[in-house]
């Protein structure tokens, strides 16, 4: 180390080593400077020493973790555009994606000569570890690997020493960001309003649903903070949770209609689209990934299993590192998982299933009553103690915020006539987002999957001063086809209500017993 020693150069005097009454007065002086000037240099090595140690814990952090691979040090998760690291396969998780902006054929921004006048967000929970069931299932999956593997091919060594380490149902780190930037988002994009407006806040009461309405407020928060125009007081917003017990209505968790739920005749159309699709497209992937993991002899359903270890491991990081798992599978392949995760939403929840939208009928209503500002009519989901008091469903509120779960979701947007227009989805040949009228689960219920629902007063050009009401997802604009929208995607407010007849009549609830 001598290029350290070089930084120190000299000595200390011969004569520091006597006792210090032995000393004369301009010795000690130049003996106290000396010791003054040795210990500035020792802290001057300790502060290197310390960089040194960072820098070596950033290096590890931007690799995967198996191979020492080099990962370029990105901030992957932005407020504007969500997740843009690796998005050539990050983008192709299905639900397990984390949100990321959607390419809009119309520009989202808010036309010009357009003034504001009400926004609603409805967003998913953000990233969040697997369900309990999920969980026990990858740890039998792993340990079945390390047992009987007879080797690991090249680019797989890693399982072999890899150690699950993934929690059950909770946000991770990840996903809270994810929420705190989304409240940032509606904010700032929002700003005309939210200077002036405070929003209602509303969420279903499982955790991970209330932990992220929670931090989407503290994103808020911080962007009101940040505005010099607003005089608004910074204090926290409060949320109205709504129970998802078994048997009481709620919006923004289904469960009530037992032919949909688990056991009813329209339960397993879902499974059923995506069974047909795994035998066509797993095959192959499954036949190299076993000749790669002799001896292990994986099904096609454990191969599901095995990319799903993707997304999950890469949101357990804080900044979102792509997980190894993630390499074992090519940029074609994520496609098709993406394509089998997004069967699964479509004839699961979805306008596929016959009573799917039926379950976003509800909520949609409440939309209308917001939107016009009168009480809610509404026999299905929706709770009716909550929604007839002014404390729990105020209708006087510029800006709204619910917070639910991808399936609640799924049936909003059929209940919103949103995809009513898209042919349905081939369950044997993958089709494109683009060609599916923007219909993937990446595109759509992502972790931390947000849709817009904006009203306009617009002006000159662009308008003739009636209202205007406009639908994002995910930042895409989306046309509803139960109306005539224009070329920015916005449909007058009475034509829009009234193209919402499906859940203005209470949509197939009558079948739900059937």
């Amino acid at each position: 180390m001598d290029w350290i020693r070089s930084l120190f150069p000299g000595g200390r005097p011969e004569y520091t080593s006597l006792p210090e009454d032995e000393l004369s007065a301009g010795q000690r002086r130049v003996f106290r400077e000396h010791e003054h000037k040795r210990k500035l240099r020792l802290l001057i090595v300790a502060m290197f020493v310390t960089i040194l140690a960072i820098l070596g814990l950033l290096f590890i952090q931007a690799t995967d973790g198996s191979n020492g691979r080099p990962r370029r040090l990105r901030k992957c998760d932005t407020p504007d555009l969500g997740f843009q690291c690796d998005a050539n396969i990050s983008h192709s998780w299905g639900q397990y994606s984390p949100y990321f902006a959607v390419p809009s054929e119309i520009d989202p921004a808010i036309p010009q000569d357009c003034e504001l006048t009400f926004a609603q967000v409805l967003s998913r929970h953000g990233a969040r570890d697997p369900t309990l069931g999920k969980s026990v299932q990858y740890i039998y999956l792993v340990n079945r690997i390390q047992e009987n593997a007879e080797r690991y091919g090249s680019g797989f060594e890693f399982l072999k020493t890899y150690k699950f380490g993934l929690g059950a149902d909770q946000l991770t780190l990840f996903g809270e960001r994810q929420m705190v930037n989304s409240g940032l988002q509606f904010y700032n994009r929002y700003q005309s309003l939210a200077s002036k407006s405070v929003p209602f806040v509303r969420a279903s009461d499982q955790n991970r649903v209330v932990v992220s309405a929670k931090n989407w407020t503290q994103g808020y928060n911080t962007a009101l903070k940040k505005d010099e125009s607003s005089n608004l007081p910074h204090k926290p917003l409060p949320i109205l949770e709504i129970s998802e017990a078994k048997g009481l209505n709620n919006t923004l968790s289904h469960g009530l209609c037992d032919a949909f739920e688990k056991g009813g005749k329209y339960s397993e159309v879902g499974d059923s689209a995506q069974a047909t699709y795994l035998a066509t497209f797993a095959p192959p992937i499954n036949a190299r990934i076993n000749a790669n993991l002799p001896g292990v002899n994986l099904t096609n359903e454990d191969l599901i299993s095995l990319m799903d270890l993707c997304p999950f491991n890469t949101v357990a990081s804080p900044t979102g590192v792509l997980s190894p798992f993630c390499d074992l599978f090519t940029e074609e392949e994520w496609k098709l998982y993406d394509y089998y995760e997004s069967l699964g939403k479509y004839y699961g929840y979805g306008p596929g299933n016959p009573l799917g939208p039926t379950q976003g009928v509800g909520w949609v209503n409440e939309l209308i009553a917001r939107l016009t500002r009168r009480p809610v009519e509404d026999h299905t989901t929706t709770n009716s103690t909550l929604d007839e008091s002014p404390e729990t469903f105020p209708l006087d509120r510029e800006l709204y915020a619910d917070f639910s779960h991808d399936n609640d979701m799924m049936g909003i947007l059929g209940a919103l006539g949103v995809y009513n227009g898209v042919k349905p989805l081939n369950n044997n040949t993958r089709q494109e987002p683009e060609d599916a009228g923007g219909f993937s689960a990446a595109w759509t219920v992502a972790f931390a999957a947000r849709i817009y629902v904006e009203k306009m007063v617009c002006r000159g050009t662009k308008g003739n001063g009636e209202e205007l009401v406009r639908i994002l997802v995910n930042g895409r604009v989306v046309k509803p086809h139960n109306c005539e929208a224009d070329d920015f995607g916005r449909c007058n407010l009475d034509q829009f209500v009234e193209g919402l007849e499906f859940a203005r009549k209470g949509g197939k609830w009558g079948e739900c017993w059937a």
